[in-house]
């Protein structure tokens, strides 16, 4: 896709049939953070409204967003199934926002971003909060999330890369 059709990119939620193309973009993106389909799936079932898609045109994808609301400072271990929802969450977690690479730099990354705030404040949450990996901390700076550094999460934190943080973004 060149660059300047980027513009054709859209966000949606996913389906379960653009469930084995996003996984297929995880094994492409995420060399280094791998995640059983399971996980994928769970998240899907557990909170369908949190799973976004980034779709061209001609139907193709490009990207992906799962997200869920969540317990603050108890961010789920890399390739873990999280059971349940909580009954009362307190945060809205990013689990992932992954890009394809010829997605980035459109723009669709920070929209994939305002989008989720919008559905965290709609579920009455005053947080949201994620795991940074890849050094992309500046990234995630510039959408408002500041690192947090919880010495309880640290063990869980190794479990994606030595360089993760613990972000938090302030809603409210």
């Amino acid at each position: 896709m060149a660059a300047s059709s980027t513009h054709a990119l859209n966000w949606r939620l996913m389906e379960a049939g653009d469930l084995a193309s996003v996984i297929a973009m995880a094994a492409v993106i995420h060399t280094d953070f791998y995640e059983d389909d399971a996980v994928y799936l769970e998240r899907m079932r557990l909170y369908g409204k949190g799973c976004f898609v980034l779709e061209g045109h001609n139907g193709e994808l490009f990207g992906y967003a799962i997200t869920h609301p969540w317990q603050l400072y108890t961010t789920p271990a890399l390739n873990s199934l999280l059971g349940q929802i909580p009954d009362h969450p307190t945060t809205y977690y990013l689990h992932d926002i992954a890009l394809m690479p010829a997605s980035r730099g459109s723009g669709a990354a920070p929209r994939i971003v305002s989008i989720l705030a919008d559905q965290a404040k709609a579920e009455g949450l005053e947080t949201m909060s994620l795991v940074s990996v890849n050094n992309s901390v500046g990234f995630w700076q510039k959408q408002g999330f500041e690192v947090v550094s919880r010495p309880e999460l640290d063990a869980k934190l190794k479990s994606y890369s030595d360089d993760a943080c613990f972000m938090v973004r302030k809603l409210i």
